[in-house]
């Protein structure tokens, strides 16, 4: 078939890598402008023009696609599909009107649950058992388009927000093209999402990894794991951002006379920490200007005392 692809970050990649690969015709990659990164700025391409390029496919990159002269740019190349992975802007109807067939989206969520952004990290930060892909028929709500295909992807106990990433990447990819395989050959079957079980999140946000000791060990421990390697949770030790990358919930009781965010103690390799709800044990941590190391390297080069506190002020 001829595509259109559209896509933004390294998710992304996977899918179209598949579609290439696949033997499809991808007559057009439509994904964000180059963007400043580094402390010098330099423009950088995201991920999906890097693989499009290295594939000599044309790129476009609007600002706003939803402006006329990027409407007409896109509509301008004929179709027989268009595939949707993390985009990031919201599609006009020109647009999901303009394939052959339709505009399918590969989204890292068993819809109608987790509609909109950051659905990996939010499946994690809930203490989900297990998350997948859905490859659903765009329409103008967000996320609210019928479901072709599901794939159900276990979450481990261990998960990470770039580890559970890199699964539903590889899955996504391989679901989308059996999809496009079905819609091809007219077997595909289009099921309407049950609005009562729908759920919506939001961006996630860098100040979303400040970390409320007042939460439980085990709420604190998702929230690690979910935003691990972004934004990363964090807190401060003596005025130093802290960063917690792993850790996991102690046996033991919390101290109801210590405050939360206190450390109740430390030893050689280990540092514990109250919470509202259980001790939280810390395993990889991170201090300002410093490499993440485990948490008895960190302990070997910088003091820290039972009666300390972390926070942000």
């Amino acid at each position: 078939m001829k595509v259109i692809f559209m896509g933004t970050p390294d998710f992304a990649v996977n899918t179209l890598e598949e579609i290439i690969k696949a033997g499809h015709d991808v007559t057009l990659v439509v994904t964000q402008p180059d963007k400043p990164k580094g402390r010098k700025g330099e423009l950088t391409p995201p991920p999906v023009k890097v693989c499009a390029m290295e594939h000599q496919i044309p790129v476009y990159q609007p600002d706003r696609i939803r402006k006329p002269e990027n409407l007409n740019q896109i509509l301008k190349n004929e179709c027989d599909i268009i595939v949707v992975a993390a985009f990031g802007q919201i599609l006009p109807q020109e647009i999901l009107d303009h394939p052959k067939y339709c505009c399918i989206n590969v989204h890292a969520s068993l819809l109608p649950k987790y509609r909109g952004a950051a659905p990996i990290q939010w499946s994690i930060i809930n203490g989900n058992q297990e998350t997948g892909v859905t490859i659903q028929r765009m329409a103008a709500g967000i996320d609210t388009g019928d479901i072709i295909t599901q794939e159900v992807v276990e979450i481990a106990k261990d998960e990470t927000g770039g580890s559970l990433f890199d699964k539903l990447a590889v899955v996504g990819a391989k679901l989308c093209v059996r999809t496009m395989d079905l819609i091809e050959k007219g077997e595909e079957t289009y099921t309407p999402q049950d609005e009562s079980q729908a759920t919506l999140v939001g961006m996630i946000a860098k100040d979303f990894g400040v970390i409320d000791f007042s939460k439980s060990a085990e709420e604190i421990e998702r929230l690690i794991r979910g935003l691990n390697p972004w934004p990363s949770a964090f807190t401060k030790l003596n005025h130093k951002v802290f960063k917690i990358w792993k850790a996991s919930v102690a046996d033991g009781e919390p101290d109801s006379d210590l405050k939360p965010g206190t450390i109740t103690g430390v030893t050689k390799n280990e540092m514990f920490v109250q919470t509202g709800k259980g001790i939280l044990s810390l395993e990889e941590v991170q201090i300002e200007g410093k490499k993440r190391m485990d948490v008895g390297s960190f302990l070997r080069g910088y003091e820290v005392n039972p009666g300390d506190c972390f926070g942000l002020v």
